[in-house]
């Protein structure tokens, strides 16, 4: 993943200093202390909630994404597990998907001066004729730094990435899988970023939708939904304050919706961190994305990061929700109002 503002030591451990780039300005902070009175969302204004009565979501099948995409190791542009992952996966897409290509990128990695080649992976489903379009995305590549260990030696190793990873591809792939046979009301856009958390600075990160957000498809999604470190046990997906203020009314329905099917102990109504991630260079773009996201994660850019901190129930009630949020009938479009590009920094 990206990095979380708030906590000011972890930020200037991990980031140094870097050069400034494009976060939503505004007083973040006075958002995270609005009441949580302000953010009850009466039933009345969510979509109708008409979807199959079936989930239609494996969590198994997805666990099951989860292990092999960790069984080829840290996932590091320029390694061979790295390489080797992105040909499964977009293998496995394929198998779902409409059309299925990929977005190659180099960057040259001022960490050892050598010049990485990386792909997003990007499959669609009724994109051509859909009157309503959006991308779906999580980052497959995994951190080459555990910066968040204490001992000097094991900051310089790469994590295994399960939780911060390999559970959001995991969602994303099962979720083509249970959409594949399904008549959609709406056209998906499956990404799979790469090099979002190359490092060891926030200059070097978010580098595959960073590309994809300056060479958008046409027609372009109206907005998007991110999903990073979806799969640890118990999972919370509170609100995150930089996709609330690219559109409130998009948020307000997502969480209407999820208490409607019974999933607002995954998703509570209530703010949580305020992260710089993937979502902040779409927000940018004017495509505004939601980051679903539980940084109460003890195992944060750690080599602890590893399955067993993870949970196949996890994966199952996120896809769950991205399942039923897809088939809703009519299907959600954010207002034209919000569908601009907003100034944003990333690294201040």
């Amino acid at each position: 993943m990206g990095q979380i503002r708030h906590r000011q030591n972890l930020r200037h451990r991990n980031r140094g200093i870097h050069p400034q780039r494009q976060t939503i300005r505004g007083n973040i902070a006075a958002l995270v202390g609005l009441s949580l009175a302000l953010l009850t969302i009466p039933a009345a204004i969510a979509q109708d909630t008409s979807a199959p009565t079936a989930a239609g979501f494996d969590k198994d099948t997805a666990w099951q994404y989860l292990l092999k995409q960790c069984d080829y190791g840290p996932r590091v542009p320029g390694t061979k597990a790295h390489d080797d992952c992105g040909k499964y996966l977009q293998t496995e897409l394929a198998k779902y998907c409409d059309e299925v290509h990929l977005q190659h990128l180099t960057h040259l990695w001022t960490y050892n001066n050598q010049t990485l080649q990386m792909d997003n992976i990007i499959g669609t489903q009724n994109w051509k004729d859909a009157k309503v379009r959006i991308v779906l995305l999580a980052h497959w590549d995994s951190r080459p730094f555990a910066s968040q260990e204490t001992d000097p030696i094991k900051q310089k190793m790469p994590i295994l990435g399960a939780d911060d990873g390999a559970s959001g591809v995991a969602v994303l792939i099962e979720l083509a899988k249970a959409l594949h046979d399904q008549k959609l009301p709406i056209g998906v856009e499956y990404l799979l970023d790469d090099g979002e958390d190359l490092g060891p600075n926030m200059d070097q990160m978010l580098l595959g939708v960073d590309y994809y957000a300056k060479n958008l498809p046409d027609p372009k999604p109206q907005y998007g939904i991110l999903l990073d470190m979806i799969g640890n046990k118990g999972v919370r997906v509170p609100i995150e304050s930089n996709s609330y203020v690219a559109s409130e009314d998009f948020i307000r329905k997502f969480y209407a919706f999820a208490q409607k099917v019974g999933l607002e102990a995954t998703f509570p109504n209530k703010f949580g961190d305020d992260i710089e991630d993937d979502h902040l260079p779409l927000i940018a773009a004017g495509i505004p994305t939601i980051d679903l996201i539980d940084f109460n994660y003890p195992y944060w850019h750690t080599l602890q990061d590893t399955p067993d901190k993870c949970s196949a129930d996890s994966l199952g009630n996120v896809g769950t929700m991205l399942y039923k949020w897809i088939l809703q009938t009519p299907p959600y479009e954010v207002p034209m109002s919000d569908r601009v590009p907003r100034t944003i920094s990333i690294g201040n």
